[in-house]
């Protein structure tokens, strides 16, 4: 399931609320339940979940998708499906009834197919008819407003995975290359072999340069210094509109295997559309042992501007090739349960560090 918080857009009838779903999901949904939540007339959250696969029960779905709504704080739902009336009825029942018993008002439950929509609590052949009511996105006040906003609806979600997919051929040779260097320099820092491991396999107590000898210490604090300098330096030539080179790309990536290092990043990070630009530019960029830190750090900034869409693929693909990185797995099951990002204002600190520990050994809600 993915949810989002977006910024709010008015909605007068069915065909304004089915216009503005692609602008709140980010892409145009397929075969899915949509729960979009309201306060008085505005749009304030919506939460998508695939259709559940034929002979499936829709009763679990559509009672998470219940719970992920109320914690939105709204007073009243509609309830969308996309795909043929076979798959789409008896889920938009079951979540409606879910709806209901968690004290929403229903306000409507809508089938859209090709370009029509179809209203299960309407039967006025006035306003409802049996053969379905067309709607036009391009002459909408709604999709107007969206664009006005900066919001764009993407064709399908396989479209927005795509926008944080690594890069190959020349520019993957030449990332290659030049982490390489990235990781003989780190070497050459701590004095240490190169330790190409997966981060994800490191503890949440883990740190680069930081076992060995006597000197354990300062090479930890020479790792850390380095790594501060690398983030500060990466989000201010990302805020002048300028991008990094392969050699600042791969030693960043390098240097956020270190959890100092990573926390400095995450404590810089926000919503922000500069923040969303660096890290999808090095999570696409960066060796694929080398993506966990920046894909959280993706997805923890696009969660952080209500694209809960965007922070949901990054996260699929940072937990394919790294399943137990505490940040990821906590902040999956956090956008999972619909969590509002205003929830973790502060973070990191002391008690986000300890709330990592205690689930590190959780396996990912994938």
């Amino acid at each position: 399931m993915n949810s989002t918080e977006r910024p709010r857009l008015s909605v007068r009838s069915p065909a304004d609320l089915v216009v503005a779903v692609p602008y709140l999901l980010g892409f145009h949904p397929t075969d899915s339940v949509v729960v979009v939540a309201m306060r008085g007339r505005q749009v304030v959250f919506a939460a998508r979940g695939d259709l559940p696969e034929p002979g499936t029960h829709p009763g679990p779905a559509a009672r998470h998708l219940a719970l992920v709504v109320t914690r939105q704080h709204a007073d009243a739902a509609t309830v969308i499906g996309y795909g043929p009336a076979a798959r789409v009825t008896g889920t938009v029942d079951a979540v409606g009834e879910a709806l209901d018993e968690a004290g929403l008002i229903v306000l409507d439950a809508l089938r859209v197919t090709d370009g029509r929509w179809w209203s299960y609590l309407c039967d006025e052949p006035a306003c409802c008819p049996a053969e379905g009511t067309p709607y036009d996105p391009a002459a909408s006040q709604v999709s107007a407003a969206a664009v006005f906003a900066g919001q764009v609806a993407l064709p399908d979600r396989a479209a927005l995975a795509a926008q944080v997919s690594p890069y190959d051929g020349p520019v993957r040779l030449a990332l290659r290359r030049a982490t390489g260097r990235a990781r003989r320099r780190l070497a050459a820092l701590t004095g240490e072999p190169i330790d190409s491991a997966s981060p994800g396999d490191a503890s949440p107590g883990s740190s680069v340069g930081a076992s060995g000898g006597g000197g354990r210490g300062g090479t930890a604090r020479a790792v850390r210094s380095a790594g501060t300098a690398a983030v500060r330096s990466a989000f201010r030539r990302q805020r002048r509109g300028e991008r990094l080179d392969d050699d600042e790309v791969a030693w960043l990536t390098v240097l956020l295997t270190d959890l100092a290092v990573r926390d400095h990043a995450w404590s810089r990070t926000d919503g922000r559309d500069a923040d969303i630009s660096l890290w999808t530019d090095v999570l696409r960029r960066a060796e694929p042992d080398l993506t966990a830190a920046p894909g959280t750090l993706l997805a923890f900034a696009a969660w952080r501007s209500g694209h809960g869409a965007l922070a949901a693929v990054a996260l699929e693909r940072v937990l394919a090739d790294h399943p137990d990185y505490p940040l990821a797995v906590f902040l999956d099951d956090t956008l999972r349960r619909g969590v509002s990002p205003s929830e973790l204002d502060g973070w990191p600190g002391t008690a986000g560090t300890s709330v990592l520990r205690r689930r590190r050994r959780r396996p990912p809600r994938r």
